[in-house]
């Protein structure tokens, strides 16, 4: 297989512009969401490299990654101190990190018990914000 692999960061000018644009970002952002963004910015990329970018970010530990209500993968740039678990808004997309602490001793546990090495774990938490119970964000009603 020739290019790049999964998990090689090589940086070029479409890689950054999207890592700038994610970075950029108020909380997590679909690739379509960023790459509508790069391109009103007059960016020239394509949406497959969007995606590859994306892909690339998350193997690499560099970005987080959450699944909407309809399963649509949303990306957000991994803070410096690691890796976060989120409370996401199935209407708005309000996002907010959770302590996690417990879930991850309970990983590294489960690690240790049952003898495997390298594990990674996805917690996924949706709900929704008290605007949106409330009726106050004039966001979707139909989630």
């Amino acid at each position: 297989m020739h290019g790049t692999t999964l998990g090689e960061w090589r940086p070029t000018p479409q890689r950054a512009a999207v890592l700038q644009a994610l970075t950029a970002c108020d909380g997590f952002a679909s690739a379509q969401t960023l790459h509508a963004a790069l391109t009103a910015d007059g960016v020239v990329v394509g949406l497959t490299t969007v995606y590859r970018t994306l892909h690339l970010l998350e193997a690499s530990g560099q970005v987080d990654m959450v699944r909407d209500s309809d399963g649509e993968r949303l990306y957000r740039s991994r803070p410096a101190d690691g890796h976060r678990h989120y409370l996401l808004c199935r209407r708005c997309g309000l996002s907010l990190a959770v302590d996690s602490e417990e879930v991850e001793r309970w990983a590294v546990e489960v690690a240790r018990v049952t003898g495997f090495h390298d594990v990674d774990h996805t917690i996924e938490l949706t709900g929704v914000c008290d605007n949106c119970h409330a009726g106050r964000d004039g966001g979707r009603t139909d989630a």
